[in-house]
């Protein structure tokens, strides 16, 4: 008997060449979210350590300043005062509280969540909470939230202006019509002597999941160039 003989085919063989680039580059893709992960964990645990940063007046980088110790001083705008809805603690239902604060000697605003708070009463009346009144300091992290939209899921006309379904800096600006600083206190929890339940967790450390996802990927491209290699040798004619 013959040995097997190599036959080469071109449709099969572009059908190979397609799969393996899609495997390769969904790797690639988790990898670089792992590795990205990775840094904005690394760059978070490092500013934590560092002192707070005094805020002013003047609008900082954001990327700059993002996850780090700040302090700033000012006056609370209850007023201004609105609620970030959909939010639980310990499933139990509640929003986020969240204040703009005028800094100290200028008209720049900073918006401060103070904390979370329990709905009890009904959607038709929004919990009631006490503002300090003169000037405070407040101190957090900087927090900078996310711009992204979920297009699967349009946004819901908000029952109460004073109630939103997510953080949106530059809606805020636009209402405010001042300056207002690129980032958003979450003040530590022994910031203040109230009600409010101040809980940031920390992100969650997925950059094992991504980088197994990505071998995964690999490896699916690499058993694909196998099974080709294989599927391409054939027995030869019997003498």
């Amino acid at each position: 008997m013959s040995l097997p003989t190599f036959k080469f085919r071109w449709i099969p063989f572009l059908a190979m060449l397609a799969g393996m680039a899609l495997f390769i580059q969904l790797g690639r893709w988790q990898s670089g979210k792992g590795d990205r992960l990775e840094a904005e964990l690394g760059q978070r645990a490092q500013r934590q350590q560092l002192g707070p940063t005094r805020l002013g007046p003047a609008l900082v980088d954001a990327a700059a300043v993002q996850d780090a110790p700040i302090t700033v001083r000012g006056v609370y705008e209850p007023e201004r005062q609105f609620f970030l809805d959909n939010r639980q603690e310990n499933d139990q239902p509640g929003v986020h509280v969240i204040t703009p604060l005028r800094i100290e000697g200028s008209q720049t605003r900073i918006l401060v969540n103070r904390g979370w708070v329990g709905w009890t009463h009904g959607r038709s009346v929004l919990p009631v909470v006490a503002t300090p009144a003169g000037p405070v300091q407040v101190s957090g992290l900087a927090f900078v939230p996310s711009t992204k939209k979920f297009f699967l899921m349009p946004e819901r006309v908000e029952s109460d202006p004073r109630l939103w379904e997510r953080l949106d800096l530059v809606r805020y600006t636009a209402q405010l019509g001042q300056p207002l600083q690129p980032v958003v206190v979450l003040q530590d929890p022994g910031d203040a002597s109230d009600t409010l339940l101040r809980h940031w967790p920390a992100p969650e450390n997925r950059v094992g999941m991504h980088r197994g996802y990505a071998f995964q990927w690999f490896g699916m491209a690499a058993a694909l160039l196998l099974f080709f290699l294989v599927a391409c040798f054939r027995k030869g004619d019997s003498a």
